[in-house]
């Protein structure tokens, strides 16, 4: 075992990560060592006797509000055009109802042209530079929206607003696999993706707010919600740059023995302290795996439901036959409740371990499937029926995304094919957000049949990913664990520890969540 590390961080390289990885059985490995092992591991790295519980809760306060403040404004600025809709962009646009689906297609065409290159930046750079810039970027350009007059105004922000918004979410899915064990990022995923909910809780009480200001300088209500929220994104990106920290060897408010626990920490568990140097080899690790694609197609099942709920949720809703500023607020009980569910789900998956996800996912699609049957099936007359059904469809979405967005992270061994790895399961899954945009046409209400049909299809699609995934996952560790126990009768040493290498994911000691 390595010597302990007592009063400085030591430089980190790939022979020192092997060299850990050998001391250690070769039938395990740092991402499957039992509690009691790990706990060991660690504390020969801990003579300070640092609490981990505590350290945990540090890292929480550090990291998570920031980040999660960050994604709340992301998802704000993008999804608010759908409370701008009902309180007249379109009509002081000249707009028809297919040309505002076609402007909300090229947001997710510009998100998805540059999530990859976004990831890829951010590796090259550091999250201190690259997540305010994003940030600060499209704040400007979501202020700029409210000052827009004409179609082709409104075409071009919303693609460059994709653009800039591309590199958040996958960067700091990767940004938190750098920080935390893999036991632990998909509860801390899961919260920062719960800021999507609120989001949409809190852009309809904001719209319903801000409409009473239509007339104020001689804007429309819809402008002052962009230019105010955008305004707000632009001040806290400017913040954000003294508030984003970079790695753990850098941060500010962690100590020396802080941070050799924290490396301790994840040099037992995974690759967060390989020194690994970017190559266009580890980019084709990703792009040449299966299970990565799987990943993909996982959120691209949910994105389409996703986006078409956050995106029309005020249209279904006002349909049903509620004023305009009722509908703003009768989007806040499906987003809080949405809220909510997400947070249990998430915890329930870290507390139950590595292989629950995929049953907890499936669980909870079915609620938005059981949503979308209410909302196909109910009366016109009953309203209230319809209503909640969009209840269900949001609380059912909402936890199983934030579960398939953390897969990657759990499950991907190479830092730049991680990296990779996040952003293509984006990349991927917003492509169903760009069908999602043109199937919620005017001439459908304010039934939607073909919006709400397609939606429980992809739903039912999500089952079937899922499942594969779980069947996969399961019978590759299955296969890795036949191997190992054959080569340990043998009393053979497996290749990586004979060769002091670290093989990523492909690594006969690493297995996957499922």
């Amino acid at each position: 075992m390595a010597s302990t590390e007592k009063s400085a961080l030591p430089p980190t390289t790939t022979t020192d990560f092997a060299n850990e990885k050998e001391a250690l059985p070769h039938s395990q490995s740092p991402s499957s060592l039992s509690p009691s092992q790990e706990e060991a591991y660690v504390l020969e790295q801990n003579p300070t006797g640092i609490k981990e519980s505590a350290l945990l809760r540090k890292l929480d306060f550090k990291l998570l509000p920031a980040l999660t403040l960050l994604y709340l404004l992301s998802f704000l600025d993008r999804s608010n055009v759908a409370n701008a809709r009902i309180e007249g962009l379109t009509t002081d646009l000249h707009m028809s109802g297919d040309q505002y689906l076609t402007g909300l297609t090229l947001y997710f065409i510009g998100y998805v042209l540059f999530e990859i290159p976004c990831n890829i930046i951010l590796k090259r750079t550091s999250p201190r530079a690259w997540l305010p810039t994003l940030t600060l970027a499209w704040g400007i350009v979501a202020t700029l929206m409210g000052v827009t007059q004409n179609l082709g105004g409104f075409f071009a922000v919303r693609f460059v607003l994709g653009m800039t918004e591309s590199g958040l979410f996958p960067g700091v899915v990767f940004y938190l696999s750098m920080w935390y064990k893999r036991s632990e990022q998909q509860f801390r995923v899961a919260l920062f993706f719960s800021a999507a909910s609120l989001a949409g809780a809190f852009g309809g009480i904001l719209a319903y707010g801000i409409s009473f200001m239509r007339g104020l300088g001689g804007l429309a209500g819809w402008r002052w919600i962009f230019i105010i929220e955008g305004i707000v994104t632009v001040v806290v990106s400017l913040v954000a740059y003294l508030f984003i920290f970079n790695y753990p060897a850098t941060a500010s408010f962690l100590n020396t023995d802080e941070k050799a626990y924290v490396h301790a920490r994840l040099k037992a568990d995974n690759d967060a302290t390989n020194d690994e140097a970017f190559t266009w080899g580890n980019v084709s690790k990703a792009l040449k795996d299966p299970k990565c694609w799987l990943y993909g197609l996982a959120f691209h099942t949910m994105s389409l439901p996703l986006y078409t709920l956050s995106l029309f949720l005020p249209t279904i809703i006002k349909e049903l036959g509620y004023t305009a500023a009722q509908a703003q607020l009768l989007t806040v009980p499906p987003y809080t409740t949405a809220f909510l569910l997400t947070l249990l789900l998430a915890t329930l998956s870290q507390r139950l371990g590595p292989t629950v996800r995929s049953r907890l996912i499936l669980c909870s699609s079915s609620l938005a499937i059981i949503g979308y049957i209410l909302l196909l099936t109910a009366p016109a007359s009953k309203p209230g029926m319809s209503y909640v059904g969009t209840i269900f469809a949001a609380t059912g979405i909402y936890p199983s995304t934030a579960l398939v967005l953390s897969w990657p992270a759990n499950n991907v061994s190479g830092q730049t094919k991680r990296a990779v790895s996040n952003a293509m399961q984006i990349s991927i899954g917003n492509l169903g957000a760009v069908l999602g945009t043109q199937i919620y046409r005017s001439e459908d209400a304010p039934r939607f049949v073909l919006g709400h049909g397609l939606a429980m299809g992809y739903l039912v699609a999500n089952g079937v990913v899922v499942s594969i995934l779980w069947w996969v996952l399961k019978r590759e560790n299955g296969r890795r664990d036949r191997v190992v126990a054959e080569m340990d009768a043998r009393g053979e040493v497996l290749p990586e520890e004979r060769e002091g290498e670290w093989r990523g994911d492909e690594d006969l000691r690493w297995r996957f969540h499922y």
